[in-house]
């Protein structure tokens, strides 16, 4: 079959010999009757598997075995075809658009399918056809199908309207007008990876997805340059349960984006800005200021507030125009943001003028060592 040679009936047996699976502790010895007849209690052959016990087991080996087994019985074949829920072809660095052509009307009851590439093979036509056949799909990835272009995406927004993870990260032929137009179809979207969508990573598309896809939680914009502060501040107004945004290389954006994260998106745990040089300690200070409002929020309410509430990982590499004091307040407001070795996460590579922010258990075995007691000379 795929990649392999089909596997024998003799094969199968001689196999399933050595790996005799008895229900009730007595089985020994003859192995089942001709024909793989099932006595009671007891499996012969490998048929005999019951369906529930044959997914379980396929849940365990990779994709290429599962396509693989889907050829050994018609039994095996139709649990295959309609209880496969995951699906990942990208393993196939070869013809992986053919055999997902063929494979796709097969499998119609999937909810995940992974095409990721290392080589561009997918063509429009068979994402066409996975949107005609895969209408239960909730995560699909399409990454780096650079040969992708505007059918792809308009077919996946009429026939997948229960996507909720779209991962389409180098895709750089699709344009915002497309993706506009699949955030009013895919309103369900948790996570979106839109990294290098260079084209379709405007704030045309962003202001269709804050308006549009209210349950969005992460959302990845690296290095799509054209994206600006009217894009993201729509993400903001629009998708309060952000999560985690990866700004990185969105060089036209200011302190007006973070500003508007900071501000309306509470649960805000990861931010990226590397390489975000327009970025300055007016964005810091509404960092660290939110969460002293989701403080003073909390008590009113009647909630003291959690340390592991908010930021958790903050990248502000290359932004060189952030002053010490401004960094060290996000760090101070934020327990979770360190810089000591080993659980960096408030990263700041590039930025020579901030080596003396330190987080505060950095700061604690500073103080220790300072104040062990030295031998006398």
């Amino acid at each position: 079959m795929v990649g392999k040679e089909n596997l024998r009936t003799e094969d199968l047996n001689l196999c399933f010999e050595k790996l005799m699976m008895v229900a009730g502790g007595g089985g020994g010895g003859g192995g089942g009757e001709k024909g793989g007849k099932m006595k009671a209690g007891v499996i012969t052959e490998w048929k005999d598997i019951p369906v529930e016990l044959l997914m379980q087991i396929l849940s365990l080996v990779d994709d290429q075995t599962v396509i693989t087994a889907s050829g050994v019985c018609r039994g095996w074949r139709d649990a295959i075809y309609f209880g496969l829920a995951r699906l990942s072809l990208s393993w196939c660095s070869k013809n992986m658009n053919n055999l997902a052509l063929s494979l796709v009307p097969k499998f119609t009851k999937l909810q995940t399918l992974i095409l990721r590439q290392d080589k561009p093979q997918l063509e429009d036509n068979t994402v066409e056809r996975i949107a005609n056949y895969c209408h239960d799909l909730q995560i699909l990835d399409l990454s780096k199908s650079f040969k992708l272009t505007d059918r792809s995406l308009y077919a996946v927004a009429h026939g997948c309207p229960d996507l909720t993870k779209l991962n389409i990260s180098g895709c750089s032929a699709f344009s915002d007008n497309a993706l506009a137009y699949l955030a009013g179809f895919c309103r369900k979207l948790k996570v979106l990876n839109l990294c290098g969508c260079v084209r379709a990573a405007t704030d045309t598309a962003l202001q269709a997805i804050g308006h549009y896809c209210n349950q969005l939680q992460s959302l990845n914009l690296g290095w799509c340059e054209n994206v600006g502060d009217v894009g993201v501040m729509s993400l903001a107004y629009g998708c309060p349960d952000l999560r985690i945004v990866d700004l990185c290389g969105c060089v036209l954006i200011t302190d007006d984006s973070v500003i508007a994260l900071a501000s309306r998106c509470p649960r805000l745990r990861s931010l990226g800005l590397y390489y975000c040089k327009n970025i300055t300690d007016r964005a810091m200070y509404s960092l660290a200021q939110s969460k002293v409002n989701k403080r003073m929020w909390g008590s009113v309410k009647g909630g003291g507030g959690n340390d592991e509430d908010g930021l958790r990982t903050l990248n502000i590499s290359q932004c060189t125009a952030l002053t010490p004091s401004a960094v060290q307040a996000v760090c101070d407001s934020f327990p979770s943001l360190h810089t000591c070795s080993g659980r960096h996460s408030l990263i700041m590579s590039g930025c020579l003028n901030l080596t003396s922010v330190h987080c505060a258990c950095a700061v604690h075995a500073h103080r220790a060592i300072n104040n062990f007691p030295h031998p006398a000379h």
